[in-house]
């Protein structure tokens, strides 16, 4: 290996472009409850609990609520600056959202059949939620699922003369084949258009001929599950142990959900597309010092559906939670 240094100019543009986020499942509990967000925080909500008077914010955003290393000072301690001030980022307050979903509710109802929110909360925003409307979604019985954005439908067969490539895909959705699922459909879509496509859900949306046809327009598509809960804690802990030179040889997790999630993941197809996503997901962190065979951590994923649960997960993140509902997890994923 020969270094080499290559000096890159390069001029990032100041002007904010608009911005709109189209959400498949739109009137699910995840998209009703970052749109809940955007409004609050847009309309710098507050409303009162047990514990006192709660305000809107942005706790778990990426871009929002967290730092980065602009460089290092005369004194020669880095110094550290918000995210969203590195680099011209439009505002969340400021994002377009619609969607599709196969339930007609408004917003309102779907926040309210959520459960998520607090109910002072909830009535503050009913009024503004009551005027969105998903619009009619895709229906195909054979891959439902609870809601489709972080949510999962079935794994789809990938098939020669199927979805192998993007003129056979294609002609696949022209013929109305049973084997394409609607993500793919909307995946197509949204490639077709001109438009990034992000997956949040574990199931084989990317079919090869998705991705053949992505190539071929120019157009980013990106995702495989936002992994914001166990998996994400799993992530971190495996990437530091690997790093420190110490060798994971299993990982047993169980998660109890008494969510549409826990009910969705009690079919078998559905649960098949987790379990296989969160299983890889501690295999690329592993290396060829701590496994010279090419094995990886023997990782096992178990689900128990437990309603009493509910959506309830311990940790702090924004619209002033220490019990985290599963949906604000997701959602500060979304911005």
């Amino acid at each position: 290996v020969t270094p080499r240094d290559t000096e890159v100019h390069f001029r990032t543009e100041r002007s904010k472009p608009r911005l709109g986020c189209m959400l498949v499942g739109w009137g699910g509990n995840n998209g009703s409850t970052v749109t809940a967000a955007l409004l609050a925080n847009k309309m710098n909500m507050s409303w009162h609990t047990k514990e006192g008077e709660k305000r809107a914010n942005f706790y778990g955003s990426l871009t929002q609520a967290s730092t980065t290393c602009l460089g290092t000072g005369p004194d020669g301690r880095d110094i550290y600056i918000p995210f969203m001030d590195m680099l011209p980022m439009v505002d969340p307050g400021e994002i377009a959202v619609d969607g599709w979903d196969i339930c007609s509710d408004d917003l309102a109802v779907a926040m309210e059949k959520a459960a998520v929110l607090n109910w002072n909360l909830q009535q503050k925003l009913k009024p503004h939620l009551k005027k969105l409307q998903p619009r009619a979604s895709i229906y195909r019985k054979d891959f439902i699922a609870a809601n489709q954005e972080a949510n999962t439908e079935r794994f789809c067969s990938v098939e020669k003369g199927l979805n192998d490539t993007a003129d056979v895909l294609l002609n696949s959705i022209k013929r109305n084949a049973a084997e394409v699922s609607a993500s793919t459909l909307f995946a197509v879509a949204s490639i077709l258009e001109g438009c990034s496509f992000v997956n949040g859900s574990p199931q084989n949306t990317f079919v090869p001929g998705v991705i053949d046809l992505a190539e071929q327009k120019g157009v980013p598509i990106s995702g495989d599950d936002f992994k914001s809960g166990q998996t994400k804690v799993k992530s971190v802990l495996v990437d530091f142990l690997v790093n420190a030179g110490i060798k994971p040889v299993s990982i047993v997790s169980y998660n109890h959900l008494g969510n549409n999630d826990g009910m969705n993941l009690s079919a078998p197809k559905q649960f098949c597309s987790k379990e296989i996503s969160k299983s890889n997901v501690v295999d690329d962190m592993s290396n060829k010092i701590l496994y010279p065979d090419g094995k990886k951590p023997d990782h096992c994923f178990n689900k128990e559906t437990f309603l009493l649960t509910s959506y309830s997960i311990r940790t702090l993140l924004f619209l002033g939670y220490s019990t985290c509902k599963n949906p604000l997890g997701i959602s500060t994923y979304y911005i």
